[in-house]
């Protein structure tokens, strides 16, 4: 097992990194960082087989590119790069050979098509407006779309840092149809979210507010109920905090976000009625730790620090969802996205 780490490379990063992983429970280690992808700015990517999909910062230009891996090399096979920003979110849809990405700076959000060898067409685009802009700083300069991906029904959903708001999306004859839309609380910043596994909930968090909103919806008639919102960060912690990756677990039992200034990983126990106990917030023993992922098994967790360039180890307590760190410093540099492989 090996895990990738991608992120900035704004100071000594060059691309997407791979760590090797051995050993088991508290043995377990990630060894020595090498740089197997030359990119601009890999701060978010996902794998298919051999195939790399990552954002791209080429200067002037922005989007994604796709990376063949063999042997240790990397051989870029295509990109679809636009003037301007880059991209802050890839999703995958692996059967249906699908890429979604959403850009921050630019509020376009993307449906791409690509085939066994990587190459791309761009399927189709839609732009957020203005509509419902926040009060906070980071709102009051446009639409701000941070996540792109699909629901359980195989519907399309974007999170808007800008309006407050979560759009509901159909890929209808390769055209992207609005459907519905769920508006947070003025100043929240939707940034990612996760859905019950019966699919009839969705936890959103919000990266300015540094909560989690559980919602109840129909995704037949698109009803929406808002429950409860639970905050990330202790009531007392009065610097600034930025929440960040949001993940639930394959059983649906527990719920995990990272937060950026409080430097941790919050752990939530889900109850039978979808309401969120908190169970554990852990360093994450670096600073501002914008993404953690874990391995199929959902034992093993690496969470990445971004300004501090180091990642840690943890094993996941499945019963408890409690983690227990076993690594620290890990030399990483600028890190943004995880991603574990076998």
């Amino acid at each position: 097992m090996k895990v990738l780490i991608g992120g900035y490379t704004k100071k000594t990063s060059k691309g997407i990194y791979e760590l090797p992983f051995t050993g088991q429970e508290a043995d377990a280690r990630l060894g020595k960082a090498e740089n197997i992808i030359s990119v601009g700015g890999p701060t978010y990517f996902q794998k298919d087989g051999d195939l790399i999909f990552t954002i791209n910062n080429a200067g002037d230009e922005g989007g994604i590119s796709v990376f063949q891996l063999s042997n240790q090399d990397a051989n870029e096979v295509d990109r679809y790069l636009t003037p301007g920003s880059s991209p802050a979110y890839v999703g995958i849809n692996h059967n249906k050979k699908l890429i979604y990405t959403a850009n921050y700076h630019t509020a376009v959000l993307s449906v791409f098509r690509y085939n066994d060898g990587g190459k791309l067409d761009l399927v189709d685009t839609v732009t957020h407006q203005a509509e419902s802009l926040g009060p906070r700083p980071e709102q009051v300069d446009g639409p701000h779309p941070h996540f792109f991906d699909e629901t359980p029904a195989g519907n399309l959903v974007s999170c808007d840092l800008g309006n407050d708001t979560v759009d509901f999306y159909k890929l209808e004859n390769d055209h992207l149809k609005h459907l519905a839309q769920y508006k947070c609380e003025a100043g929240f910043g939707s940034r990612h979210i996760v859905f019950s596994k019966d699919g009839n909930y969705f936890y959103v968090v919000g990266e300015l507010s540094s909560q989690i909103n559980l919602v109840k919806f129909d995704e037949n008639i698109w009803d929406f109920e808002s429950i409860a919102t639970y905050k990330t960060i202790p009531a007392d912690f009065t610097e600034h905090n930025g929440a960040a990756a949001l993940y639930i677990s394959q059983d649906g039992k527990y719920v995990y976000n990272s937060n950026r200034g409080h430097n941790s990983i919050t752990v939530f126990k889900v109850n039978d009625d979808h309401t969120l106990n908190l169970v554990q917030r852990v360093s994450t023993f670096g600073n501002f730790p914008r993404d953690f992922n874990w391995d199929k098994t959902e034992h093993y967790v690496v969470a990445a620090n971004q300004n501090s360039s180091n990642a840690t180890l943890y094993t996941r307590n499945a019963g408890t969802g409690a983690l227990t760190p076993i690594q620290k410093d890990i030399p990483v540099p600028e890190g943004t996205r995880v991603i574990f492989t076998k």
